[in-house]
């Protein structure tokens, strides 16, 4: 008996001769040019379910399901009576028309996700990534119990990860996204089944082959969807993302270019600080290559330079800016410690200095002698008389003042 998947052939077809365009992925260009993704993957009228399931659905426990839930061609939908059990806060498609197109629509993003060229490969392990926007490709992917994924990118970023085989989240692992991102660009494309096990906080749509399976207490946000079998849930919260940007929103993405200038010159035993910036989309993070001037640090993640020197040298590195979008950037830096100044040098300048000071003022002034303080002033006082004595007589002889 052909499975369902199988039987959409022509729609698959269909779906890999338009893929140029549907998505497109950019080359790399000039360090500020920018990558166009085009995305994200269109899911149609899937986007609006929280499951979607082709043989059953079944539910155990008080799980809520903040969308649509849809069930095409199968019939079986159990664990969603109402209270205690499931509750559904969206429409419930149970073997329609409209359960039946979301399958479809969801078969041709499967298509397309899977047609993507990747921009790694080889992936495997995914706990303790850190992955900017892009397209990556493994056999078997899997999140290690208790492990984090972080995913760093803008509003409009769109991740692909491709897996042959299965899907497997562990327990109480998360995935966090930064920078503004969001689980509506985020797709997992798999090629057999999904489980994401007890208490993981999952993010970004499933699109598995077979079946996805959810153990008690993992959360979901995104869309579980399973193309030709089974979900299964457990008391789990699933929340289809609202407000996602329309098919066909293009994301940019700019290569590194570091901004930053020369650093300035240092002195062994006084703190010091040096910022490496960098501008594009997202935010590049940054490595060292070389040794720094010993006392001295780096911050891969603010390319700040930091610490207290603590001997006389020079010191050339080099800094490398990278943010997923090649090409990356480097810079060369070279750093001068010079040896700080003598002890009582200081003082020595201060004095010296003020003595250049006082002498500037007597040249101006002259020097000025006590015992002829007294001298002076007899000498103006005498003046002074002499001065109006002789105006009197002068108006004794003419009559007229002066």
């Amino acid at each position: 008996m052909a499975s369902t998947f199988l039987t959409r052939t022509p729609l698959l077809a269909a779906a890999v001769l338009g893929l140029a365009a549907t998505l497109l992925l950019g080359t790399g260009g000039p360090a500020s040019a920018a990558t166009v993704l085009d995305g994200p993957v269109n899911l149609g009228t899937a986007a609006t379910y929280g499951v979607l399931a082709t043989s059953e659905i079944t539910n155990t426990g008080p799980s809520v399901v903040n969308g649509d839930l849809g069930l095409s061609p199968g019939t079986a939908i159990t664990g969603f009576e109402g209270a205690p059990d499931g509750v559904v806060n969206g429409t419930v498609h149970q073997t329609d028309a409209e359960a039946a197109q979301a399958q479809d629509d969801a078969t041709t993003a499967y298509t397309i996700a899977a047609s993507l060229s990747p921009t790694q490969t080889g992936v495997g392990e995914l706990n303790g990534l850190s992955l900017t926007p892009g397209v990556y490709t493994g056999g078997e992917l899997a999140l290690a119990g208790a492990g984090i994924l972080t995913l760093e990118g803008a509003a409009d970023s769109v991740w692909v990860f491709q897996a042959s085989s299965t899907l497997t989240i562990g327990g109480a692992s998360q995935i966090v996204i930064t920078g503004g991102a969001n689980a509506c660009n985020v797709f997992w494309q798999v090629g057999s089944s999904a489980t994401i096990e007890g208490a993981a906080a999952f993010q970004g749509t499933i699109l598995a082959a077979a079946s996805v399976t959810a153990v008690t207490g993992a959360s979901v946000e995104g869309r579980l969807i399973a193309l030709d079998g089974a979900v299964t849930l457990d008391t789990n919260d699933i929340t289809a993302p609202t407000g996602c940007p329309a098919p066909g929103t293009v994301s940019e993405v700019f290569a590194p270019t570091i901004t930053s200038g020369a650093p300035t010159d240092a002195t062994a035993g006084t703190p010091y600080e040096f910022t490496v910036t960098a501008e594009g989309t997202p935010t590049p993070t940054f490595t060292l290559t070389g040794e720094l001037p010993a006392g001295l640090t780096f911050d891969e993640d603010t390319g700040v330079i930091s610490g207290t020197p603590t001997s006389p040298g020079t010191t050339t590195f080099t800094v490398t800016a990278a943010n997923g979008t090649t090409p990356d950037e480097s810079a060369t830096y070279t750093i001068t410690v010079e040896a700080p100044a003598p002890e009582g040098a200081v003082a020595a300048a201060a004095a010296s200095d003020a003595g250049v000071v006082e002498g500037a003022e007597l040249a101006a002034t002259g020097p000025v002698t006590p015992g002829l303080v007294p001298v002076a002033i007899a000498l103006i006082t005498g003046g002074v008389a002499l001065a109006v004595i002789s105006e009197r007589r002068r108006v004794r002889v003419t009559g007229v003042p002066r």
